[in-house]
């Protein structure tokens, strides 16, 4: 049951959690607002904000919720990309449900304006990846299974 449950969709729901609670409102006011640390663009309300920062010999290095969560996604996906070396039907069910998490990922980032962020984009584009991943994985592992088996 757990190999079958895709786990990019916990950086979609945290930063869900994150958006709508934190980032609740008019999204106008959180797009495109600078922050007033360092002039860069905020993501929305909450996810801008810096978590800690760190002195480096060539300056500050800040780190942000937004960059937690694009962390959080990549180890995810890595779990994600692991688990798709298997071939079974478990495996196969896990594919299709992690295209359920990119088509619902899609539609939030272009249909919701509190979606529509460089850090969901991120998320997004790695729930996609996982997918694809997913797939051309399971396509090779079959291919090497029919011509191991053909040539007995």
């Amino acid at each position: 049951m757990f190999n079958v449950f895709p786990k990019m969709i916990i950086p979609v729901v945290i930063y869900a959690i994150v958006a709508l609670i934190f980032g609740g409102g008019d999204a106008a006011n959180f797009i495109g607002e600078v922050c007033r640390h360092g002039g860069e663009a905020c993501t929305v309300g909450e996810l801008g904000a810096t978590l800690f920062v760190v002195p480096m010999v060539s300056g500050l290095w800040g780190l942000s919720v937004g960059d937690v969560l694009v962390i959080l996604g990549l180890i995810f996906l890595f779990i994600e990309l692991v688990k798709s070396a298997g071939s079974g039907t478990a495996t196969i069910i896990n594919h299709a449900l992690s295209m359920l998490v990119f088509v619902l990922a899609l539609g939030l980032f272009l249909l919701v304006e509190l979606f529509a962020t460089s850090t969901f984009f991120l998320i997004m584009m790695m729930t996609l990846m996982d997918t694809l991943a997913g797939f051309i994985v399971t396509i090779v592992a079959a291919r090497r299974d029919l011509a191991v088996g053909g040539e007995g």
